[in-house]
């Protein structure tokens, strides 16, 4: 089988002759090729340099990070713009919303030692703030590029499957884009009204990208707010994620389409909650010892039918790690398949700048192996 099939293979629920392998190698490699990567533009055309070298290497490509297979345009009197500068040596991009009720802009600044943009401050602070943001993102009209994503897919061939990434959900914004965990939470507890009616208003305009995304050529949608435990745990999630994960993932399933969603934090209660959704896979499950679990208890707590798709801690990936200990995690991580076939080897979450590239030609040959 080649890779893309043993990945469908799993979301199909049958067993591969292999497990699949496939990692997130985007931000390791554009760390080692001193490649910078601007994320207030979408990349049109597929990321050769970057798959190429997942081809060369036989690693399993799925998640376009830097892509946009569908355009936003805003209506109603609400104009969006991105702005790039230098302040005092340092990459900024801010992107300011103008809508009839108030303009919110937010900031992120270029740090060079984790090779990453980073949100320099939480520019949503009052209520005011709040209905602005909300009369921003309800106001959004889709436009699907699917030719874009096309060009990905045949690019990619038989070296994976490339996943349509969706983006946050209405708390998902609030939690990463505009207020922070800290601010999130003050304004649950203050303005719970308010927060509700914000949120609610930007779900529909979600479920409205859903409807297109389900109509797209991928195979698999994926999803996900950096969910963790800690910062939404299953009451929080109950109450301000579920009904809109839940009504996403049965859209998408109606319309022949799978649903993976971005575990990349705590993962006690994380895994049954978002299993309890109806979506089809957790991806970047990190488990111990960064993360919480032991891939057994990944399984335990996720059950049979749940694709767990991660496995190898960040940390292990690099350098000062022994290499013992990495690979030791590959294969516990492996063994999970006598349990169930619902199982993708891959990194927790990204594998990080900095990374030992031996190590990626390890777990392959583990997994070729096992």
């Amino acid at each position: 089988m080649t890779i893309r099939e043993r990945i469908l293979a799993v979301y199909r629920g049958e067993t591969p002759d292999l497990v699949p392998f496939m990692l997130d190698l985007s931000h390791w490699f554009y760390h080692k090729n001193k490649m910078g990567w601007d994320i207030s533009r979408a990349y049109e055309l597929p990321e050769r340099e970057l798959i190429d070298y997942h081809k060369r290497n036989g690693v399993g490509f799925y998640m376009p990070n830097l892509a946009s297979f569908y355009s936003v345009r805003h209506t109603n009197g609400v104009t969006a713009e991105a702005e790039k500068r230098t302040v005092d040596g340092r990459p900024e991009i801010t992107w300011r919303y103008h809508t009839p009720v108030g303009s919110i802009e937010r900031t992120r600044v270029w740090e060079e030692h984790t090779y990453a943009w980073a949100i320099s401050s939480w520019p949503v602070e009052t209520e005011r703030d709040l209905q602005a943001l909300a009369c921003a993102l309800e106001n959004r009209e889709f436009e699907p590029h699917w030719d874009r994503y096309q060009a990905w897919a045949d690019y990619v061939g038989d070296c994976g499957v490339v996943y349509m990434p969706f983006g946050y959900s209405g708390i998902g914004q609030l939690l990463n884009y505009w207020m922070g965990v800290e601010g999130t939470m003050y304004a649950v507890a203050d303005w719970s009204e308010t927060v509700r009616q914000v949120v609610d208003r930007i779900n529909e305009s979600n479920l409205r990208l859903i409807d297109l995304l389900a109509s797209s050529p991928a195979e698999v949608i994926v999803m996900g707010d950096n969910i963790s435990s800690d910062v939404q745990p299953p009451r929080f999630f109950d109450e301000w994620s579920r009904a809109f994960y839940t009504e996403a993932v049965n859209r998408l399933h109606k319309a022949g389409k799978y649903a993976a969603v971005h575990i990349d934090g705590k993962l006690r209660g994380a895994l049954a909650m978002v299993a309890a959704t109806g979506a089809d896979c957790a991806d970047a499950v990190t488990p111990t010892p960064m993360g919480d679990l032991t891939p057994e208890q990944c399984r335990a707590e996720a059950g049979r039918d749940f694709i767990l798709s991660g496995g190898v801690s960040p940390d292990l990936w690099l350098p000062n790690a022994d290499i013992e200990d990495f690979k030791a995690a590959v294969v516990r991580w492996l063994d999970l398949k006598k349990i169930s076939p619902r199982l993708i080897a891959n990194a927790g979450d990204q594998v990080p700048p900095g990374a030992d590239e031996q190590r990626i030609h390890i777990m392959r040959d583990l997994v070729e192996k096992w």
